[in-house]
């Protein structure tokens, strides 16, 4: 989402038309161009992480023991946002088998 970043730094924006942001009376609200691009692409790294643990969570059910690795890589995964800020440079951990 394109816009994802200025609506979470944001929370009055309430509609953004070519590029210029609104609240809810239509006034225009003003706003930090780079960190928004920087915000949403932590969304977006946020989102493919969350998606990632989402396909493992089943390792974690009460009847299954979660080998080190899959613990390992779970909280590699939750730990991705520490070292990195975006898709562009992330480097995923290796998923076990």
């Amino acid at each position: 989402m394109k816009y994802s970043g200025i609506y979470s730094l944001n929370p009055s924006v309430k509609s953004i038309i070519d590029d210029t942001a609104y609240d809810a009376d239509g006034n225009v609200v003003e706003y930090d161009n780079n960190a928004a691009v920087a915000e949403g692409k932590l969304i977006a790294l946020r989102k493919e992480r969350n998606s990632l643990l989402a396909l493992t969570d089943w390792w974690a059910s009460s009847d299954l023991t979660m080998t080190d690795a899959q613990t390992a890589y779970r909280q590699a995964l939750r730990d991705i946002t520490d070292t990195y800020n975006s898709l562009d440079d992330v480097v995923w951990p290796t998923k076990p088998e």
